[in-house]
């Protein structure tokens, strides 16, 4: 596994953390949904699918390194 740059790991932080308010701004309950990596997860690599598919990213890296 390859060591990460600062810009990388500053990209990793920022796309799960979108996600993660977007998964809460769509919440109707108004409770805050607790932090799941593995829902982030699963969210983050539809996006990624979707974007690379389309062409909007280059190659999967360049979206979530």
């Amino acid at each position: 596994m390859k060591d990460l740059s600062i810009s990388e790991i500053n990209r990793q932080d920022f796309v799960d953390g979108k996600i993660y308010e977007l998964i809460n701004a769509l919440n109707l309950s108004g409770k805050q949904i607790a932090w799941n990596i593995e829902m982030i997860a699963d969210i983050r690599d539809r996006i990624q699918y979707w974007l690379v598919e389309s062409n909007q990213v280059s190659d999967a890296d360049s979206f979530y390194p």
